[in-house]
């Protein structure tokens, strides 16, 4: 068995700058498991703990689209024990670089897109 580091449990928090890009990369979960995936290959349930507010169910369809979309592997191993491992092909590591620029991008403008957000959900004052 391979040696990997653990991600730490709170790597992704409830106010990512991801969740205020007015854009997506792929679904709303795919940037956290690419970011998850950046140091090497991970199993379903080594992603389960930094994505804990993801269920179950929707990590798997996330990491479907992933697969479709050409942006990550799966190997299932001949020993069960390995189990499945998910890991970045090199067209998946190719978006790290974006999304991070991405990201730079929310963390710098965070302020206002949150004002944005804010102001989107106000209700409309009323004429009079």
């Amino acid at each position: 068995m391979t040696h990997r580091p653990p991600l730490p449990a709170d790597l992704f928090d409830e106010l990512c700058p991801s969740s205020l890009l007015p854009f997506r990369f792929g679904d709303k979960w795919a940037p956290l498991v690419l970011r998850c995936l950046e140091g090497g290959p991970r199993r379903f349930s080594e992603l389960r703990v930094p994505l804990h507010r993801v269920t179950p169910k929707v990590l798997t369809q996330s990491l479907r689209g992933l697969e479709r979309s050409g942006l990550v592997s799966r190997t299932v191993h001949a020993d069960p024990r390995q189990g499945v491992d998910y890991a970045l092909t090199p067209l998946g590591r190719s978006m790290l670089e974006p999304l991070e620029a991405a990201c730079a991008w929310a963390f710098e403008h965070w302020d206002e897109l949150l004002d944005a957000r804010e102001r989107g959900r106000a209700p409309e004052p009323a004429a009079g």
